[in-house]
């Protein structure tokens, strides 16, 4: 992949979100029926009949909270944004590609497009910034798989983890800062900060998903460029009958709230674009928990979403993975 005039795909992974509320059901079957984000029994027994039962429970809850957020996920949205706007800053001829998990465009969908569109090499960008593999793990295998069977002649390269990426830890830091504008000067170094991140299964931590790890360094990393402060680090988005990684955002804030604490600012820390997690978890769920706890200031810092910072960011990331693959 070292002649900068041909065309190529940036393709960039996320897990996806429902585009109307007729597909929240669907949708929320594809996400349970994955083994390797929650499997229920060895080998997957019974995990079809175990999504279809989780997803009928669960959909009219979802349908919901998608609802109150405007009817859909701004996921996709985001994605396409991110992925035409890092085209832009890439060397050579880029076209931008997104392929969701759970969702459309599949990862079939885009390989499709790719190969109709003649293009014969390939980034790939999961735009999780910890590895996991309930979530880079997955995407990545579906990605390989319908490479293999759509587009065997698809050269691609994957970028790593890049949850250290000096840009990332700088631009989330930036959204911290302005998250923090919302206090009074003199009382923002007092504000607790909680990073809240996405759950995972416990036993994948126990069986050595590096995942709890990235997560805690990103933080250590944003907090270094922020300086003194007091900070938390919480998960949020639990689903189904496991046992996940904790403590919860919850927890946290009712620890803070029971230690007499009026004000908090939370921070996507795994998220870095806008959808279900932040504008219904985040936005309204756990802004009415902070005004029944009695924390009157409850702030959450912007998103990543295209910031220039971020964008500028990640194709440095895309930039650096490119001149390592051509040595």
């Amino acid at each position: 992949m070292n002649e900068p005039d041909r065309s190529r795909a940036l393709v960039l992974l996320n897990m996806g979100g429902p585009a109307t509320l007729d597909e929240v059901k669907p949708y929320l079957i594809r996400l349970f029926s994955d083994k390797d984000l929650l499997s229920i029994l060895p080998g997957g027994f019974g995990q079809r009949l175990f999504a279809r039962w989780m997803a009928r429970l669960r959909a009219p809850a979802s349908m919901e909270k998608y609802r109150r957020i405007g009817g859909s996920s701004p996921l996709l949205a985001w994605n396409e944004r991110q992925a035409r706007a890092v085209c832009q800053h890439l060397p050579g001829h880029f076209t931008p590609f997104v392929a969701m998990r759970y969702s459309a465009p599949s990862a079939a969908d885009a390989l499709l497009a790719i190969r109709q569109a003649g293009i014969q090499e390939a980034v790939v960008l999961p735009m999780y910034p910890q590895y996991s593999e309930a979530t880079s793990g997955s995407s990545l295998k579906d990605f390989r798989r319908a490479a293999a069977a759509l587009h065997p002649e698809l050269q691609y390269t994957v970028v790593d983890p890049w949850y250290l990426a000096a840009g990332y830890l700088d631009a989330l830091a930036a959204t911290v800062r302005e998250g923090l504008e919302a206090f009074p000067e003199e009382q923002r170094v007092q504000v607790p900060i909680l990073f809240s991140a996405h759950s995972l299964p416990q036993k994948l931590v126990d069986q050595g998903d590096p995942y709890l790890n990235q997560t805690l360094r990103t933080v250590r990393g944003v907090v270094q460029r922020l300086g003194e402060c007091s900070w938390h680090l919480g998960f949020q988005s639990r689903n189904g009958p496991v046992q996940w990684l904790g403590p919860s955002v919850r927890e946290i804030m009712e620890r803070l709230a029971r230690q007499g604490h009026l004000a908090l600012l939370i921070v996507p820390v795994s998220f870095v674009s806008d959808h279900l997690e932040t504008l219904w978890d985040i936005d309204i769920a756990y802004r009415e928990l902070a005004r029944d706890l009695g924390i009157r200031h409850f702030v959450r810092s912007p998103a990543l979403n295209d910031r220039p910072d971020f964008i500028a960011a990640l194709a440095r990331l895309v930039t650096a993975h490119l001149e390592w693959v051509s040595r």
